[in-house]
């Protein structure tokens, strides 16, 4: 019994979807016969430009083999992802042929990897999983310029009906996904298995009262600095209204982390520090160093469903989370996270009474992590995932 695992990240690359999906695995792994193996295909770590770190190209364990699929050299941009999929698809499919799969799994923050996932699904006559992680007709309406979003936008439609109609099961990583998934396909029976806290984060919180005195405190945002974040449309403003109370670390890279720059420098701020992406553990670190640690997305209706994964890294570590979020992840925050100020994406004054609203004290959420751990998350969706396939035994129930 064979199940092939598709996911464009994977650690030790760095992003929300390469942690899902090891822990996703390991899950699987937990609950598999002993005659199973499930064969990861993904790709030589290449998130960012700005972080490399070494990995084997054909990694063996104990019933999962890893395979990596080295990219060519990228930017971010549009047209470097675009050669690297197509890369990854490349791979992919060499590395299929021949071989026959009892079920077939695939994440998907892009919509061309779901339909990957779809096309080899079919080749091999094995059922399908789909976990989408993001909707990306939805979020290309709103990022591309408004011709180019006009003119591929059908293209893409018809992809996704082709790609979602292949699935026996499909996973939406946010809730708020679900209005627009029941509206195109109705009579659907959709799973909702969040992101999660991670292990490593699963720390003791040791409790920290407001600091008195007229001491700086120190902001930090960990992540991408692409369109969708919108770090350049707020920071350089935002900034410059807290010159003298808050210094900003930001950890990251991405597409428009270069005009972030220029812009900081226009603006003339001296109180924010950028900072290369770095390993998980140096991240911690720097979270638990922190005053406050901030998050945002840009001001697009797409986003308004999405649930930032960086919210429960966040939440785990008892910091004050400043938030500028809108709709779904909007509620989410109000109703799961104390201590934490939301504002309306890229609204400068808002963002400036958000902040006034918290206390800037360290405080454990343990409510918070027992719900969302990433473990208990995984087990859940690891039953569902091999619920779709009679063919594979999940050891828990038989």
């Amino acid at each position: 019994m064979r199940i092939l695992f598709l996911s464009f990240y994977y650690p030790p690359d760095l992003s929300a979807g390469s942690f899902r999906s090891v822990a996703l695995v390991r899950a699987l792994l937990e609950r598999l016969p002993q005659d199973a193996h499930i064969d990861v295909i993904t790709t030589l770590p290449n998130r960012y430009s700005t972080f490399s770190s070494e990995a084997p190209i054909r990694e063996e364990h104990p019933r999962l083999t890893v395979h990596r699929v080295a990219l060519p050299a990228h930017k971010s941009g549009m047209v470097d992802q675009s050669k690297g999929f197509l890369t990854y698809a490349r791979g992919a499919l060499a590395l299929c042929k021949g071989k026959r799969y009892d079920l077939v799994y695939a994440t998907s923050g892009r919509l061309l990897s779901a339909s990957l996932g779809a096309l080899l699904a079919r080749r091999h006559g094995a059922p399908l999983y789909l976990d989408i992680r993001d909707i990306f007709v939805d979020t290309m309406k709103d990022v591309l310029p408004r011709k180019m979003a006009w003119a591929i936008k059908p293209l893409l439609s018809v992809l996704e009906r082709w790609t979602v109609g292949s699935a026996r099961r499909v996973n939406l990583v946010s809730p708020g996904f679900l209005p627009y998934f029941q509206g195109r396909y109705p009579g659907r029976d959709w799973a909702l298995f969040s992101n999660g806290i991670d292990e490593e984060f699963l720390l003791d919180v040791e409790p920290a009262s407001a600091s008195t005195g007229e001491r700086v405190l120190d902001v930090v945002y960990a992540g991408n600095m692409g369109e969708g974040q919108g770090l350049h449309a707020i920071l350089p403003a935002l900034a410059r209204r807290f010159q003298g109370r808050l210094h900003f670390r930001l950890v990251g890279d991405g597409g428009r982390r270069a005009q972030l720059e220029q812009a900081l420098t226009d603006a003339g701020c001296d109180n924010v520090t950028l900072l290369d992406p770095v390993k998980r553990t140096e991240l911690i670190e720097l979270y638990r160093s922190a005053d406050v640690l901030f998050l945002h997305l840009n001001d697009y209706p797409a986003f308004k469903k999405v649930l930032p994964s960086k919210l429960f890294e966040y939440a785990a570590l008892g910091k004050p989370v400043w938030a500028g979020v809108g709709g779904y992840a909007a509620r989410f925050v109000d109703e799961h996270i104390d201590n934490a100020a939301v504002f309306a994406p890229c609204d400068v004054e808002g963002a400036a009474r958000a902040f006034e609203a918290l206390t800037p004290v360290t405080r454990a959420r343990p409510e918070f992590v027992a719900r969302f751990r990433r473990d208990v998350i995984m087990a859940r969706m690891a039953r569902d995932v091999l619920s779709v396939s009679g063919d594979i035994q999940n050891k828990e129930t038989h």
